[in-house]
């Protein structure tokens, strides 16, 4: 029981670290027809610059479908205009499936400088909801 202790601990001290609680954004993924969380999708964030798109960060969802902290650690998250494109395609692909939406790209407004935002995606392989979450 000593020896499991601090490996316990090693582990929880870890994910206390990782999981960077002041990151304004965080996206969560679940499959509508399994029930279960959609581990391994790719997730891209951008931001609307003029009439382009500039590219912030790249994530997986984890096991339990989530990227707690998308945003790129240490910046401001700025008033503007953003958008998740959440790689669905590829997703379905890696579990054997076909789907109608190779990618779902959900855009958002941020209107108040570092605003915690949560972005869900509720997914099958024809259809997909989203809302602003908390």
């Amino acid at each position: 029981m000593k020896i499991l202790m601090p490996i316990l601990f090693a582990s929880l001290s870890f994910s206390v670290v990782a999981a960077e609680p002041n990151n304004p954004l965080s996206v969560h993924i679940l499959n509508q027809q399994t029930g279960l969380p959609s581990k391994g999708v790719a997730v891209e964030l951008d931001k609307q610059e003029g009439h382009r798109w500039q590219r912030l960060a790249e994530a997986v969802t984890d096991e339990g479908g989530r990227i707690s902290s998308l945003y790129p650690a240490g910046k401001d998250m700025d008033v503007g205009v953003y958008k998740v494109t959440f790689k669905t395609g590829d997703y379905f692909t890696g579990i054997g499936q076909q789907t109608f939406f190779p990618e779902v790209p959900v855009i958002f407004k941020v209107e108040t400088k570092n605003q915690k935002l949560h972005i869900p995606l509720l997914l099958s392989q024809y259809g997909y909801s989203t809302y602003r979450g908390s």
